[in-house]
């Protein structure tokens, strides 16, 4: 019932389509309880005889029983359509909320997500409140008025025959409340299966080069395989106890059908039924027990229904650890002053990555960070970004303690560029442009130029227009890191972020990423996170980290004059970039 009331506060925004559509069904109700006591009038009027002012009525009858059809076409289309148009128009409200609230989450929260997963409840679990509110919730309204309606009709033409018509209804009850406490778990399950399929499919689909390159086609279709038929094997089970329910159901209405056929003769035989009224009381059975078997379908799609909407309210429901405090202030006019303040992050319990680390960069200054793989440098900026929080310390821009400002302030005064550059299908304009929305194309050359990524888009066929394809595949990494740049340089943040941005790029590319750095270097501050020591001598400051602690700090010749940690990579990278290795 929590989840229901939850759900019925998202749904209430189309209450309007909603009201329509339920009176519109009570209508439909009405017509169909009317409906049977015409025909069992016509039958009243053929048993005693047909001469010409019964034929009148008959023909009066008809009349009246053919309008009750054409409003019940009307009323029938009107429920459907609106009931469906109000839970379309809330799945995709959904869609869009459960996604916006992915889009806000902290970055740990994917970490042991799926992006398929995430994908599925996006998409196919949203699905699933169609069945609720389309069909569920107006047809449980048309089957507990169908069936109030119903009783009362009969109550009045045999108090006796009626309550025996109920007399399968507990037994149908206590089947239905058994079959849904077996059934959601399975559903549950193949939601969940059919989510770990969509994240194979996806992971798969995004390394199709690697699994074409290492001949790996079949063992990856014997994976997916795999996930496929744990999917159908969880819903199957789920459909074994439907298709028990289905067929109990129906043969306990039947047996009260069958009791009806005796008790009524038996009544008709002992205390002279009349003919109509046993007619009635047949053609008024079948609408009686429709909501009864009707439940087995309701109950079967609101378990499935159920399972999906708790793995999508799991998402809304979801707290936002890393959100504004009350009372945050706008980030304004900055210089880009960073300050560490005896930092330590860990992630969880168990895995410390930073540890008491304290630094200052001045505004406009490079700020270079190098040292092993996982020893904390990415951390280090995300912490910058407010991705992450410190677990102790604090982390100053301006002098201003950044959980004291807004975080949109914040970011919008940092560019990232990425070691893994993402870019997003569409043009290279659009790209540079991003970030920047408002920016015109002048600004966008401009920005490319840069970059040192202009020559190489005017030597394209379409230039600025050239399509990158999905994660900017159509371009080499160089290419890609200098758009990125470019779209950095382009947002005119105070802050850019250099996480490896020549990790993966030749000497010539590597070359021309530092003349961009070169050239933005003083008018904004840079953080940049370098295994290639040659890209960041120039640098006002090197942090030497290792094992989550700042172990050096100086200049490259400083740090190379003392003889420790840098010394030794800049020795071990100077003797292969002269023995023709990399520099």
């Amino acid at each position: 019932m929590k989840l229901l009331l939850k759900l019925s506060r998202e749904a209430v925004r189309y209450k309007g389509l909603y009201i329509a559509a339920i009176l519109a069904t009570l209508c439909l109700t009405i017509v169909n309880l009317a409906a049977p006591r015409v025909l069992s009038a016509m039958t009243g009027i053929v048993s005693r005889g047909v001469d010409a002012p019964a034929f009148k009525a008959i023909i009066r009858l008809a009349i009246i029983l053919t309008v009750l059809y054409l409003f019940r076409l009307v009323f029938r289309f009107m429920s459907n359509y609106l009931a469906h148009k109000a839970a379309w128009y809330l799945v995709g409200d959904l869609r869009t909320k459960v996604y916006d609230k992915l889009e806000h989450m902290h970055l740990g929260f994917f970490h042991d997500k799926q992006t398929g997963d995430l994908m599925s409840r996006v998409v196919n679990d949203t699905r699933d409140f169609e069945l609720l509110y389309a069909h569920m919730i107006p047809e449980s309204i048309t089957n507990i008025v169908t069936f109030a309606g119903v009783f009362t009709v009969l109550m009045f033409i045999n108090w006796k025959l009626a309550l025996i018509t109920c007399a399968p209804i507990p037994f149908i009850m206590a089947s239905g409340v058994i079959y849904s406490r077996k059934v959601r778990p399975f559903f549950r399950e193949s939601q969940k299966k059919m989510g770990e399929l969509n994240g194979k499919l996806q992971d798969n689909l995004s390394g199709i080069h690697e699994i074409q390159s290492f001949g790996r086609e079949e063992y990856e279709t014997g994976r997916v395989d795999v996930k496929n038929f744990e999917h159908v094997h969880a819903m199957l089970k789920a459909l074994k106890y439907s298709a028990v329910f289905h067929p109990v159901v129906e043969f306990i209405s039947s047996i009260g059908t069958v009791l009806v056929v005796f008790f009524g003769g038996y009544l008709a035989y002992r205390e002279g039924l009349a003919v109509e009224d046993v007619v009635a009381f047949l053609l008024y059975l079948s609408l009686f027990y429709v909501p009864v078997t009707g439940l087995a379908n309701l109950l079967e799609s609101m378990q499935q229904s159920l399972a999906g909407a708790e793995r999508v309210m799991m998402i809304l429901d979801a707290p936002y650890e890393i959100k504004d405090k009350e009372g945050a202030r706008e980030l304004k006019d900055v210089k880009g002053d960073i300050t560490f303040e005896n930092v330590t992050f860990s992630y969880g319990e168990d895995v410390q990555v930073l540890k008491d680390v304290s630094f200052h960069c001045e505004a406009g200054k490079m700020l270079a960070l190098v040292g092993p793989t996982g020893v904390g440098k990415t951390t280090l900026t995300q912490l910058i970004s407010r991705f992450y929080e410190p677990d102790a310390g604090r982390i100053l821009v301006d002098g201003q303690d950044l959980m004291d400002v807004t975080i949109e302030s914040l970011r919008r005064n940092i560019s990232p560029v990425l070691q893994d550059t993402f870019l997003f299908n569409g043009t290279i304009a659009e790209n540079i442009g991003y970030a920047s929305p408002d920016s015109d194309m002048d600004a966008i050359i401009e920005a490319a130029k840069a970059a040192n990524i202009h020559d190489d888009i005017m030597a394209m066929t379409d230039g600025y227009d050239t399509q990158v394809g999905e994660r900017g595949l159509r371009l080499s990494g160089g290419q890609k890191q200098r758009v990125a740049i470019a779209r950095a340089i382009l947002r005119r943040s105070p802050i850019i972020i250099l996480d490896e941005a020549t990790a993966s790029v030749d000497v010539e590319t590597e070359q021309q990423i530092q003349k961009a750095i070169a050239g933005i270097a003083g008018s904004r501050t840079i953080i940049a996170i370098a295994h290639r020591l040659s890209t960041i001598r120039n640098a006002d400051q090197i942090l030497v980290i290792e094992n989550g602690t700042v172990v050096e700090s100086g200049t490259h010749s400083e740090l190379v004059a003392k003889g420790g940690s840098y010394a030794r990579m800049n020795e071990i990278q100077t003797n292969a970039a002269a023995q023709g290795g990399i520099a």
